[in-house]
């Protein structure tokens, strides 16, 4: 009989503006959090829960175990970080 196997790894990210400078408000604010979900769909990833502040960046996703966490390198590599 072949074995069930389930899975649940949730990772809670954090991102910080340099100098935590309050520039994440407004236009910019919504166009991030729009990149970092094309970025999860891309990559297979689920977001539960996030939000973001002026300064700062909190997420809280599922990622398979085959998965790996690359939004940090796909936020640098495209300009954004």
């Amino acid at each position: 009989m072949g074995a069930i196997l389930f899975w649940d790894c949730k990772y809670h990210l954090d991102w910080t503006t340099k100098y935590r400078y309050e520039v994440l408000g407004g236009d910019v604010g919504k166009r991030c959090w729009e990149f970092l979900r094309e970025i999860s769909i891309s990559h297979e990833i689920h977001i539960h829960a996030g939000s973001i502040n002026r300064d700062h960046i909190h997420m809280l996703v599922s990622i398979s175990p085959n998965g790996d966490v690359r939004l940090n390198t796909d936020v640098r590599a495209s300009g954004m970080g």
